[in-house]
């Protein structure tokens, strides 16, 4: 977001948005009736996917990012995986507005993690025998404003 001027240094004003590091916090994938659940299906699975999205503020400018995404493919006795993956990074958020700072954190910083968490779960199906999953893209501006609508986070409010 930082764009530089003539002698190749930020303006001090411009809003800045810095992935600092990116990190596996965990990572669990189960395969649960292998060998048996590797061989031909009768039809596809079930799939399903859930995406939850959490920020601890560390400092007044650098912020936590947890990607959480948890899925499985079947039902009960004939589950063929299912996965679990928090995936999260330190942001560091300079120059935004304060009532800004809320949705950066919260929808900005996971669309930047998005990518390499959704290879990881890729990889992680694969590697246990099955396709790889690839997770359509997720649209972080809808599930922020879902969240604010059940009232589950106050837009403006730092992230603690």
């Amino acid at each position: 977001m930082a764009e530089a001027n003539g002698n190749g240094t930020a303006d001090a004003a411009t809003p800045q948005l810095n992935a600092l590091v990116q990190y596996i916090k965990d990572l669990s994938f189960e395969n649960p009736n292998a060998p048996r659940s590797l061989g031909p299906q009768e039809k596809g699975p079930n799939i399903s996917i859930q995406v939850n999205v959490n920020a601890q503020q560390l400092s007044d400018t650098d912020f936590e990012v947890s990607l959480m995404l948890e899925g499985s493919a079947g039902e009960g006795a004939g589950t063929l995986f299912k996965f679990e993956l928090n995936y999260a990074g330190v942001f560091r958020v300079v120059n935004v507005p304060a009532e800004q700072t809320h949705p950066v954190v919260m929808i900005e910083c996971p669309r930047l993690l998005f990518p390499f968490a959704r290879q990881i779960v890729a990889d992680a199906v694969r590697n246990g025998g099955f396709p790889p999953l690839y997770i359509d893209p997720i649209d972080f501006a809808g599930l922020y404003q879902q969240r604010i609508a059940q009232g589950n986070t106050q837009p403006g409010v730092p992230v603690a």
